[in-house]
């Protein structure tokens, strides 16, 4: 039992565990009947490369530093953008919904539920898409849309319009989150307000959507230059950690690798030549890259289904879901709470309140890694240099410390009207400080657990998040007016509770449930074909 994780004995090698070094995994714990020569390794020749990439400079694993940095500061200033529209109006919700004359919780549904059962719908859609035909032509569809509807909602005359042109925001902002990046979907969120607010006070709400609209023109220039299509077909690469066995080789015929002994693979000559020549720049400027992916529609629209059985996934569901709405409940609800009395917030003051929210997304950005890492790290250590993906998890008691004692601290302080300090500063600093640590340990669970399954299971994740989400915005408003907000918090403070009691059992039962989804084959029907 390694540290309180039961032990599977049913398969040689439980897919997601691996030797680990330092901060890396290495063979230095591999099975001493594998030449290490065959391994591929960091620059400095001490650390394990997991996933293994395969021989051609095509590979996005192979891409030099600077392309890799330079996708992923792309990738987040993407992400702050997307997640900055969602949540742009709500400081101005209560005034809004006077000007288009509209009760508070029917403006809600139309300009946020209507965003959010959107990403929802596309958050199966564009994962379907971009398995089939790769990530570029989403990404490029996806930031046009995104600045169209920007520029839509900044001209619209009626609410009815501006429910539609948020309906389009909401379809395009997921093609974006297939590759979620926590600091800059909850840093753009928790920004949004504070630049918005004071944009919609001293200006109006169309000036802030068209700024949204310029910021997206120029993530599609990014886009276009410095986002070339990372969907790849590896073949041949060697696979040490998603396989039953201590190495196999990815992409190969199953009944051949059956037939072959880890010798006949070291036997195997390592090749001095690219298989394919490397692309140009201007090839990979190209709208469509010519990938695709020859499993039908259908059966890769359904995949997201069918990871769902995986406990790993099921529970990283009801967290990743619970995490995420609350944050979004807080924000449909900070105008309502701070434009009343005795706050009496302007517009701007309303989204300033996010300020707070924005630096302990910042602090559990910083802290996430390091503690992630070096929980792993020690754990790892104690049981003999081997990771086991469980080992992410002890990191969820700061989701119970921070993030549950903050919504009761919320709410007890709203009810006695404490000076807005308490509940902005210190409240909503814990709550989203727990919601960043929680969000990146289940998210690193998740890959580490189902590396080949991830993009399914994340689609299926932010699917049923954001379902759950749009539940709220039809009765949260009027659940605050009806029971008052220490209640109405104290509630979500124990539901809090409940989910992260779940953890306990998945780090005891994880191994054996990753063992049982190998074995039974849960997800190979539908996800590999036949």
């Amino acid at each position: 039992m390694p540290l309180g994780i039961l032990e599977d004995h049913k398969l040689e090698h439980v897919p997601g565990t691996a030797p680990l070094n330092e901060l890396g995994r290495n063979d230095l714990e591999i099975d001493h009947e594998i030449d290490r020569n065959l391994l591929k390794h960091d620059p400095t020749g001490q650390i394990v490369l997991v996933p293994q990439p395969s021989d051609s400079p095509n590979d996005p694993y192979n891409w030099s530093r600077w392309k890799k940095e330079l996708f992923t500061v792309v990738i987040a200033y993407g992400c702050g953008c997307v997640g900055a529209v969602g949540p742009l109006l709500t400081p101005a919700f209560v005034p809004l919904a006077e000007q288009f004359d509209v009760p508070l919780q029917r403006f809600t549904l139309g300009c946020n539920g209507s965003c959010i059962v959107a990403i929802a719908a596309s958050s199966l859609i564009c994962n379907t898409l971009a398995v089939k035909i790769g990530k570029r032509p989403i990404y490029l569809a996806t930031t046009l849309g995104l600045a169209v509807s920007c520029f839509w909602a900044a001209e619209v005359k009626s609410f009815g319009s501006l429910a539609g042109a948020r309906t389009l925001q909401g379809f395009c902002m997921r093609g974006f989150r297939a590759a979620i990046f926590n600091l800059g979907v909850l840093g753009g969120i928790n920004l949004a307000g504070p630049i918005a607010g004071s944009v919609i006070q001293y200006g109006s709400y169309r000036i802030a959507m068209h700024t949204m609209g310029v910021a997206f023109v120029i993530m599609l220039l990014l886009v276009i230059f410095f986002m070339p299509e990372s969907a790849y077909h590896r073949r041949g690469a060697l696979n040490i950690d998603t396989s039953d066995k201590q190495m196999a080789t990815d992409n190969l015929d199953k009944k051949s690798f059956e037939k072959s002994s880890i010798q006949e693979i070291e036997a195997r000559p390592t090749s001095t030549t690219s298989p394919e020549p490397r692309l140009s720049w201007k090839q990979e400027l190209l709208p469509w890259s010519g990938y695709f992916d020859h499993v039908s529609f259908w059966r890769t629209f359904l995949r997201p289904f069918v990871v769902i059985a995986s406990p790993v996934v099921l529970w990283a569901t009801l967290l990743f879901t619970t995490c995420i709405s609350w944050l979004v409940l807080i924000s449909i609800t900070l105008s309502q709470i701070f434009s009343a009395p005795p706050y009496n917030f302007s517009v701007s003051a309303v989204g300033a309140t996010n300020v707070s929210s924005f630096v302990a997304s910042v602090i559990g950005t910083l802290a996430a890694g390091p503690l992630i890492d070096g929980v792993v790290k020690l754990m790892s250590k104690r049981n003999r240099g081997i990771f086991e993906p469980e080992f992410r998890l002890p990191v969820m008691l700061t989701y119970l410390v921070f993030t549950a004692t903050g919504f009761f601290a919320w709410g007890q302080s709203l009810y006695q009207e404490q000076p807005w300090p308490v509940p902005v500063i210190v409240c909503m600093g814990m709550i989203n400080l727990g919601v960043q640590l929680g969000t990146s340990a289940v998210v690193t669970y998740v890959c580490d657990s189902h590396r080949e399954q991830s993009a399914e299971a994340f689609a299926i994740m932010n699917f049923i998040k954001n379902m759950f989400a749009f539940g709220l915005t039809f009765y949260v408003n009027d659940w605050i007016v009806q029971q008052g907000v220490r209640d109405c918090f104290f509630a979500i403070g124990g539901i809090t509770i409940g989910c992260f009691l779940t953890t306990i059992p998945m780090y005891i039962f994880g191994k054996r449930a990753r063992s049982w989804v190998f074995r039974y084959k849960v997800l190979d029907r539908v996800l590999k074909v036949q």
